[in-house]
Formats: structure tokens, C-alpha cells, sequence
């Protein structure tokens, strides 16, 4: 072996067992954590940041460096390690992980400006780096992007969602790593360290799968060189380690996942062990690679959809006025993307692939990888609007609760809500889709009644900080607003509105427009109501809220096409209750059927006649 190939891997070998040893402490020292998982990725660990990857140690947020996701979350320990060891981190400040006043998380977080996405729960990393490696096509970047697995998470189906998707988008750019240490949580992984088996599954998925040794540096070098070299489809690295490694008494057994050494004899004994695995280097320790070069890219400022392109009194559905929104918005900020499940027909986002091809992504119907993809875009600053069925959205409900624990700016669409659907029946009416994005202390959520507001609301949720969601309807529903109506987030619209009001109405979407005929028949009776449109579920207008119903003598009454648990109901009851107001809720309360939408919005209590009726009442 030449002299500098040798001092070379003498570094990287250091490196690794210095990355051992601040796991091993770090984790003992908190009391917590998985320093097994993270022993036996110390060899991949030390190839990828001082051997492989181009970055600028001093700023992770550099717009062309290489990219790292963590999707093995709980090896979070050697993550931290090795941003110490490039100079980032404070190595003092690693005793101080899992702690409260530490950034340093049990699993990463994006509050560290070395994370792009937050991880931890598995399966989802391999995802958003589909989203990174498409951003760098987006940007023109060269830079790279790298996934570290653990071999348990391949049994998510998510995984091979993502692997489908690298594929079929030949995301050469893209090579994931699995450390195959076969060991999961609960007991030996699904197939162990019969490596060929795995690589046999990534090369029918269109995957260049290399198999190595994970403890031994050339190999590893060997193989990251040649992902760099393949051109057509991203490259797998499975990588045969064992748990644990360089600590003999834990290495390769089982019990030993999330399980601390303790402090004292124990920690002692791995310690003197792991010091005696530094070995004499010949040419000093070893640096990360030359950062890459500065790249000066136009700044994109906000975009706008435009003067709104309906009138009052037209029909459109609201998902058409999504698609339209997110077309024209597309054309003044080059950061908005779309990416679409196989529904683009349905959610209108073919208007956007009309008109800006290069920036639609198409993942097919694997929704989990879809919205991973959008964090992944998201978080190198992107506008991703990712949209299918609202129904659909739940199988990715986990990957929403992570993209905001990331905080990030996905703004997802959720078409087809409610029974006011019709035909399709219950597999396809999103009936719980607000309580779930409400539930998510972050997440933005708004639910236009028409055109004016769909277009309009786009713009704000485009930019307004953090995780959005829209609902939209397949019915078409008149156009109520003028061109120059403003929405803003948190807010509503009351449309009717008196002095003599008996009651207010509040319905959002849909059931605005039957609150509005129920208005007119019990204005034609003599009776007065006021109807409220509560577009903004998250942030919600309290205030309003509060005055409408302190002056129609406590009468509110909520009309949705939803489930009574969690939607406009529950959202308009936490905003008046502390003032001792009540809530009467019209809501979908049984599984509905299939029927055309005049017959299930009234079957199901949520027409103008109960409306009245509950007035009335």
C-alpha cells in the first residue's frame, strides 16, 4: 500500500475509534441512547465526512455541499461526533446530549444547521434524500447525497417506495449506505448479514448495489468512489458490520439496542479497550475535503398568483382553483415545486406540470415518499406543494408529524374531502383529514369556500412560515368573493351579519354555501342568523369568534363535512370555550355511503334543513 494510502486510512481508522469512543461516553454520560448502532457505523462515518464528502465545515447550510441524511436517527450520538471531529460541534458540548438545554436531541432535529431533516423514525430518511438529490438537479448543483439506513428500517415499505422513485428518476447523484449490523431492537433483522440477498432486491429495483466489508476503510473507499463514478441510478452501499464493534463484550449481541454502558467499571473497561485501537499516524490527522466552490444563484423574492381569474357568480371547485393557483404562482417564484401521487387529474396539479414540467415530480401512488421528497425540497429551500386525495394523505401521516417536528415548509393539498363527494363512497371521503393536520401544534391549515379564496390563500400559505395544508372539494361551488377581497392566515369572513342576528352559523368550504341557503330560508321566515365562513381553521380568529357569539346570545353552530372529532367544530370550540361559550355541532356522525352529494350532505345532518332545523332549535 503506497505511504500516503497508508497514512490516509491510519487517519480514518482514529477517526472512527475517536467517533467510538465520544458515542460510547457521550451516551453513558447521559444516561440514554445507542451507542451499539453507532460503533458499528464508525468505519462508514469516518469514510463519508473526512474521505468522501465536499462540504464547508464552517457553514452546513453551504447551498452546494453534499448532503447527509441520518435515517438510522437513533445513531444521532456518532452524527455529533463527527461534526465535532470536522470542528463544528464543541467536543466538550457532546456529554451534554439528550439534555434539555442542549440542541444535541436523542434523535436529530433540524435546530442543528447540519440537519436537513429531522429522523428517528425509520424508514423515512431514504425519502427526503429523493428530495435533496432532485433539488440539486433543481438548482444545478453538483453536490451530493448520501442516506445512512440501518438494515431493520428496510422492512418499512416506505424504503422501497423511495427505491422505486430513485430509480425510475435516475438519481445518480443519490447513494444510501445500509449498515448492515443485523441486529434490530427486538432481535436479529429480517435477513441478517446475508448481504447478497439484500443486493439482490436493490438491482431488480434498478439500483447499482455494492457489497463491502463496513469495518474494513479500503473497501469502503473503494465503493463510495465508484457510487461517484455511476452514471443512470443511484448507487446502494451494504455495508456487513457488526453492532458494537471495537467493544468486545457488546459486539455482535444481542440486548444491547438504546442499552447505555454504565458509568464506572463498565464504561471503564470499553474505554481502555477502545483507546488501545488508536494507532500511529504517518501524516497527522486527517480534514474533510476542500469545500466546494461559492455558486452565486438569483435570489427569488416572493411570488404572486395574480389578479384572481374568476368573477363573482362563476362555478369552479375549489381543487381547480388549486391547480390554477400553484400554476401562476409557479411562474413568478422559480422555489415553487409540485409533486403528485397519480392523482394530477384529480387535484388539478397537471396545471402546474403544463406549464413548468422541469419542476413537476411525479412519485406515482406512493404518498409516504411524496411528502418525504417534499421535505427533502423543503429543506433546501424549495416551495414543494405536494397534493393527492385528502383521504391518501393519512398513509403518510407519520411523515407529516416528522416534516413538522422539521418545521418545514411542505404546503400539502388535500382534494376529494367529505361526503360531498358523492358516488365514490367512504374509501375516498377524507373525514378526519383537519383533526389530524389540527393536531400538529404547527401546521397551518385552511379550508377555502371558492375560487377567489383558494387563489388568494395560495399566495399566503406559500409563504407564511412553517407546515401548511389546504382542503379542497370536488363540487363545484359559485364564486362568492370579488377581485379584491384579501384573506389573510388566521382569519374568516362574515358574510351575513345584523343586529338582530338569533344565532351564528360557521361552516367552512362546502357547507358555507349551505349556511348561506339556510340564512335565506330563515330570513324569509323572519328569523335572522349570522353566517361566518371560517377559511383559517389553524390559526383560527378568536376574537371574531368571540364577539359573533357574544352578540347572537351564545348561539354558535358549527356545520362541517367532516367527522365531529377534531374539525371546524372542535377548532371554533377551543376558541370560545375559556369565555364560557358552547358549541352545537353539525357533523358527519356515522360511516357514510355512496350517494350523489345533495343526497349525503343531507342524510348525513349537514345541509341547509339541519341547519335551519338547529337554529330553529
Amino acid at each position: 500500500m503506497p505511504l500516503e494510502t497508508r497514512a490516509r486510512i491510519s487517519a480514518l481508522k482514529n477517526i472512527a475509534t475517536r467517533l467510538r469512543i465520544d458515542s460510547v461516553v457521550s451516551t453513558s454520560e447521559a444516561g440514554s441512547g445507542h451507542p451499539s448502532t453507532c460503533c458499528s457505523a464508525a468505519e462508514l462515518v469516518a469514510a463519508l465526512f473526512f474521505a468522501e464528502m465536499r462540504y464547508d465545515t464552517n457553514d452546513p447550510q453551504h447551498a452546494d455541499n453534499d448532503r447527509v441524511v441520518l435515517s438510522k436517527g437513533h445513531a444521532a450520538p456518532i452524527l455529533y461526533s463527527a461534526w465535532a471531529e470536522a470542528g463544528y460541534v464543541k467536543r466538550d458540548d457532546l456529554v451534554k446530549l439528550r439534555r434539555i438545554d442542549s440542541d444535541l436531541e436523542g434523535h436529530p432535529t433540524p435546530r442543528l444547521p447540519f440537519v436537513d431533516v429531522a429522523t428517528g423514525s425509520l424508514g423515512q430518511g431514504l425519502c427526503a434524500a429523493i428530495g435533496l438529490a432532485l433539488n440539486a438537479r433543481r438548482i444545478g448543483s453538483d453536490y451530493r447525497t448520501y442516506c445512512l439506513m440501518g438494515d431493520g428500517e428496510t422492512a418499512e415499505g416506505s424504503v422501497w417506495e423511495a427505491a422505486n422513485v430513485g430509480s425510475h428518476d435516475r438519481l445518480d447523484s443519490l447513494c444510501a449506505i445500509t449498515d448492515v449490523n443485523a441486529l434490530g431492537q427486538a432481535g436479529p433483522t429480517q435477513w441478517g448479514h446475508q448481504l447478497e440477498d439484500l443486493a439482490v432486491r436493490w438491482r431488480a429495483f434498478g439500483w447499482h448495489a455494492i457489497v463491502v466489508d463496513g469495518h474494513d476503510l479500503p473497501q469502503i473507499l473503494d465503493a463510495l468512489d465508484e457510487a461517484r463514478r455511476t452514471r443512470g441510478r443511484p448507487t446502494m452501499i451494504l455495508a456487513k458490520t457488526l453492532k458494537g464493534k471495537g467493544v468486545s463484550f457488546i459486539e455482535g449481541k444481542p440486548g444491547w439496542h438504546g442499552k447505555p454502558l454504565r458509568k464506572g467499571e463498565e464504561l471503564d473497561k470499553a474505554l481502555a479497550e477502545l483507546r488501545t485501537q488508536l494507532v500511529p499516524e504517518d501524516d497527522g490527522p486527517a480534514s474533510p475535503p476542500a469545500a466546494p466552490k461559492k455558486v452565486q444563484r438569483p435570489r427569488a423574492g416572493n411570488g404572486t398568483v395574480g389578479a384572481p381569474s374568476y368573477k363573482v357568480g362563476d362555478s369552479v371547485a375549489t381543487r381547480e382553483a388549486y391547480g390554477a393557483a400553484i400554476a401562476r404562482l409557479g411562474a413568478t417564484d422559480s422555489r415553487v415545486v409540485a409533486l403528485d401521487a397519480d392523482v394530477k387529474n384529480s387535484t388539478f396539479s397537471e396545471k402546474f406540470e403544463q406549464q413548468h414540467p422541469d419542476r413537476m415530480y411525479q412519485v406515482f401512488i406512493a404518498e409516504q415518499v411524496m411528502i418525504g421528497a417534499a421535505m427533502g425540497l423543503a429543506s433546501r429551500g424549495a416551495i414543494p406543494f405536494p397534493s393527492t386525495f385528502a383521504a391518501f394523505l393519512s398513509r403518510a401521516a407519520d411523515f407529516i408529524r416528522m416534516a413538522c417536528i422539521s418545521n418545514l415548509n411542505i404546503k400539502m393539498a388535500g382534494s376529494h374531502a367529505g361526503v360531498s363527494i358523492g358516488e365514490d363512497g367512504p374509501s375516498q371521503m377524507a373525514l378526519e383529514d383537519l383533526a389530524f393536520m389540527r393536531s400538529q401544534p404547527n401546521m397551518t391549515v385552511l379550508y377555502p369556500c371558492d375560487g377567489v379564496s383558494t387563489e388568494r390563500l395560495i399566495e399566503r400559505m406559500a409563504y407564511h412560515p412553517g407546515p401548511a395544508y389546504m382542503r379542497t372539494s370536488r363540487p363545484k361551488t359559485p364564486v362568492i368573493y370579488g377581485p379584491d377581497e384579501r384573506f389573510e392566515v388566521g382569519g374568516l369572513k362574515v358574510l351575513r351579519e345584523s343586529a338582530s342576528d338569533v344565532a351564528t352559523v360557521i361552516g367552512a368550504g362546502v357547507t358555507v354555501f349551505e349556511a348561506l341557503e339556510a340564512y335565506d330560508e330563515l330570513k324569509e321566515q323572519g328569523t335572522a342568523i349570522r353566517v361566518i365562513d371560517l377559511y383559517s381553521l389553524q390559526p383560527i380568529d378568536g376574537a371574531t369568534l368571540l364577539r359573533c357569539a357574544r352578540e347572537t346570545g351564545g348561539r354558535l353552530i358549527t356545520v362541517e363535512d367532516h367527522y365531529a372529532a377534531g374539525g371546524v367544530g372542535d377548532a371554533v370550540a377551543a376558541a370560545v370555550a375559556p369565555q364560557g361559550f358552547t358549541v352545537r355541532r353539525l357533523a358527519v356522525r356515522e360511516i357514510p355511503r355512496s350517494g350523489t352529494p345533495e343526497q349525503l350532505v343531507d342524510r348525513y345532518g349537514i345541509s341547509a334543513r339541519h341547519i335551519a332545523a338547529a337554529v330553529r332549535a
